[in-house]
């Protein structure tokens, strides 16, 4: 049995279609209502129209509505150790105003450390209170690149992407990380950070909330002209934004011309997904795109059609999609979950399905992507399918899935040899809960995988910077690494140094996206 998957192999597809459904994954990645990146787009669009913006303009303007968040969402591992649940605190943090010092203090005071015990609570209280100003410089450095580098992969123009690195600069000049001051900022950006601030406190007090909150902030935070269009206009631009589904709005809000892309492109985006995905934790670092070459090679092991390979793949990069709406402590936790944290786990799949289902493209490859953890006994989840019910697409992906997990490292256990991965597999063949013959043909895939020999690393990097690249992608520190390759700390930090002017960034997160564009993480330096 084999889901019918839409043709994949349509001449183009539309750019906004694709990045509206990352805008979602970015809505659970921050704790925002799912929508509310599209609000925030609509929005913005609305007042780069009142501003006499050209469609060119309004183009970028859409664009990093949409997305702007994409970096932020990353960044917030950065502070994960504060919090037991750091996308609840993300969406009580994006109430504040970072120019009012005492409104930190007193988030840092209530919410830092909360349902810790009480001397946890008081150490993590203490490191936030002493780095606190150090860590969100350094978290902003992280979003700016990491915005940056997903503008890249997404195919964004150069003007798109310099607003979104600039998403946390401010009016007066005390934003981070780059201190730009006035029309310094780009427009694009001083127009949709205003427009996602006015949507969330819309959704908490309404329009004169809003309102309030905008004018309060205007000329230190927001662009005063900006302020003052929005002030006007409130009234009549969160009437349109209610007036009718909002997915569908901001479809038929880009401005022209319409972007289209092909196949080609499609391909870049998926992958640039599974990215988005996997660099939550440092555990998940490559898995997806490591799920996707596992299911492709035996897809085609089993006989399915090209066009259904291909399906497979792109659902394979996307299946974790809906880890970004479960807290990091979670995912990184080194004991066992509690029931709550099981349950909440148990949900990641139902939330990739949801992010891609309002897609044409996209949602027939989420209807399969969820099924990932289904068993064949009725064991599994999230729908608990047993048996014919899971097509044979959905009986590769979980057996691809499963094995390549095995592989990886969690915070629980270390990775497992190939040879006890393959074993784990066929045990659960032999409890009946995962498809023999899928089985088969992922093992078959994997057992014919070779390292891939390159003549030259990208970036000019050495072998010995690819050893040291791949391991701080895995969040290895400089004394790990070192143990790790027989080098000495200092060595070890040159090598960062190095890897960092040569690639252009200057943050680890950045590094590891650049591992993953280029295909770094399984290779062997020769």
């Amino acid at each position: 049995m084999s889901l019918p998957f839409r043709d994949v192999n349509t001449s183009e597809v539309r750019l906004a279609e694709l990045i509206a459904a990352l805008s979602l994954a970015t809505d659970l990645g921050m704790g925002q209502p799912m929508d509310h990146a599209l609000r925030r787009c609509l929005i913005a669009v609305r007042l780069g129209e009142a501003l006499g913006l050209s469609d060119h303009d309004v183009g970028d303007v859409y664009y990093v509505g949409l997305v702007c968040s994409v970096g932020c969402t990353i960044k917030l591992q950065e502070f994960a150790p504060w919090f037991q649940d750091e996308l609840t605190a993300a969406a009580q943090a994006a109430m504040l105003d970072p120019g009012e010092r005492m409104g930190a203090l007193t988030f840092v005071l209530r919410r830092v450390g909360q349902g810790y015990p009480p001397l946890h609570r008081a150490k993590t209280v203490a490191s936030a209170l002493t780095f606190g100003e150090q860590e969100v410089r350094r978290s902003s450095q992280v979003c700016h690149e990491v915005c940056t580098s997903f503008g890249e992969m997404l195919g964004l123009e150069t003007t798109t992407r310099q607003a979104l690195g600039q998403m946390h600069e401010r009016w007066d000049g005390h934003g981070q990380p780059q201190g730009l001051k006035g029309e310094e900022k780009a427009l694009p950006a001083r127009i949709a950070h205003l427009a996602g601030d006015a949507d969330i406190f819309h959704r908490m007090g309404g329009v004169d909330t809003a309102m309030a909150v905008v004018r309060r902030r205007s000329g230190k935070t927001y662009d005063p002209r900006i302020a003052e269009l929005f002030c006007q206009k409130a009234l009549s631009l969160f009437a349109q934004v209610g007036a009718e589904p909002i997915w569908d709005a901001v479809l038929a809000a880009e401005p022209a011309p319409q972007r289209w892309i092909g196949n080609a492109q499609l391909d870049t985006i998926v992958r640039a997904l599974a990215h988005f995905a996997d660099v939550k934790s440092p555990y998940t670092v490559g898995h997806s795109t490591g799920v996707a070459a596992l299911a492709e090679t035996a897809a085609r092991k089993l006989g399915l059609s090209e066009s259904e390979v291909t399906a497979l793949r792109r659902t394979a990069l996307l299946h974790d999609l809906g880890r970004i709406g479960i807290p990091i402590g979670i995912w990184d936790k080194p004991g066992p979950l509690t029931q709550a944290e099981w349950e909440r786990v148990r949900m990641h799949p139902y939330l990739t399905e949801r992010v891609l289902a309002r897609s044409g493209v996209l949602g027939p490859l989420g209807m399969v992507a969820a099924l990932h953890h289904e068993r064949l006994d009725g064991s599994g989840y999230h729908r608990g399918m047993s048996g014919s019910s899971i097509p044979t697409s959905g009986r590769t992906l979980a057996a691809a899935d499963f094995f390549h997990t095995k592989t990886e490292p969690r915070p629980h256990r270390p990775a497992l040899t190939p040879e006890a991965a393959q074993q784990a597999l066929r045990q659960e063949v032999q409890a009946g809960r995962i498809d023999a013959d899928a089985a088969s043909a992922v093992l078959s895939a994997a057992g014919q995988r070779e390292p891939r020999q390159r003549h030259a690393w990208p970036g000019q990097l050495t072998d010995r910077e690819v050893e040291v690249l791949r391991l701080m992608s895995h969040a290895s520190s400089n004394r790990e690494i070192a143990r790790a390759l027989d080098l000495s700390p200092k060595t070890v930090d040159h090598h960062v140094q190095h890897i960092y002017d040569k690639i252009g960034v200057s943050t680890r997160v950045a590094a590891t996206l650049f591992a993953m564009r280029h295909d770094l993480l399984g290779d062997k330096a020769t």
